[in-house]
């Protein structure tokens, strides 16, 4: 039997969707663990496999975590990673909720995982349960972002919000069912008003919102779907963010040596709405000369642009889509 995850019309209004960079940094590491498979993160993780290995070596942590994190179905301890409160919180301000995990909460979670994974080594469980336990944890994910993420972080991010973005829109726009239907093929909505998640553990688990919403958080390092259907966490599902494995547009060469490269890849990208930042991060160029190049596009009435919230979000214009489209 599947998961289920049953609905009310008050949930549509009470959902939410968030990024959070301290989850990214866990998800991240099981990959660059090996115990996920890479997928288009194959060459990103070759990149990085040393500096990961030499960050092993110094925070120990990061081998003992295999004991409580990153196992399907049941064995996951929660503090480590505390559910984002927006859409753009920091990476600061979630290892700072993590940090202030009390002692006694974080052993307990321990504790909790441990009871259900086979018996682990002596140095992994006096880590685990030892004094010290959060803040080891807090050191080896700071190191993690520090050291790796931090570096693809903007481009990762530019990502995940765009999938935001799309899938937001389609919740709000058009009900369960469109913002659910290509999420991932282990997803369905099922009338009579629940959610049917097929996990690859097998299990099986029921959970009613009853009025709390649900918390969708877009993952660039997760290859399947995932849930948090236990308390302190709210409700959340976890899944793969759109548009990672695909290869950056590519604009027709006469287009290029019309308008620019520049000019033209941005308008490819504009497939789907972005910001100058996003676009930004996507092309690997400074905000400013990103913005020259909007600026210029925008005159000339190839694409516009509409306030939201504190940004500016680019589309392209019927005369755009004309030029992209030959």
């Amino acid at each position: 039997m599947p998961v289920r995850i049953e609905v009310t019309p008050q949930d549509l209004m009470a959902s939410r969707f968030a990024i959070s960079p301290l989850i990214e940094t866990m998800h991240a590491q099981w990959m660059l663990a090996g115990r996920v498979r890479p997928g288009p993160h194959g060459g990103w993780v070759e990149r990085w496999r040393g500096t990961y290995e030499r960050l092993v070596r110094r925070h120990p942590m990061l081998r003992a975590a295999a004991a409580v994190s990153g196992n399907l179905g049941a064995g996951n301890v929660n503090f480590i990673a505390p559910p984002p409160t927006t859409v753009d919180v920091t990476f600061e301000e979630e290892l700072a909720a993590m940090r202030a995990t009390p002692l006694a909460q974080a052993h307990a979670d321990v504790e909790r995982v441990l009871a259900l994974r086979p018996p682990v080594t002596g140095w992994v469980r006096d880590l685990l349960l030892g004094p010290e336990v959060v803040e080891r944890f807090a050191e080896a994910y700071e190191a993690l972002w520090s050291q790796i993420l931090v570096h693809d972080w903007p481009r990762l991010r530019a990502i995940l919000q765009r999938d935001v973005a799309h899938r937001a829109g389609r919740l709000a726009a058009y009900g369960w069912r469109a913002a659910l239907e290509d999420l991932s093929p282990r997803v369905r909505w099922r009338r009579g008003g629940h959610i049917e998640l097929r996990m690859l553990s097998g299990r099986e688990e029921s959970a009613r919102l009853g009025g709390r919403g649900l918390l969708f958080l877009p993952s660039a390092f997760m290859t399947t779907i995932a849930t948090y259907l236990e308390e302190p966490w709210p409700y959340a599902l976890l899944y793969p963010a759109r548009g990672l494995a695909a290869a950056p547009p590519r604009p027709d060469a006469d287009l290029s040596l019309l308008i620019g490269r520049s000019r033209a890849r941005i308008l490819a990208e504009l497939a789907e709405p972005a910001t100058t930042t996003q676009l930004a991060a996507l092309l690997g160029q400074s905000p400013g000369t990103t913005g020259e190049h909007v600026a210029a596009l925008r005159r000339t009435g190839l694409i516009t642009g509409t306030r939201v919230g504190r940004g500016v979000l680019y589309t392209r214009t019927p005369l755009g889509d004309a030029l992209i489209n030959g």
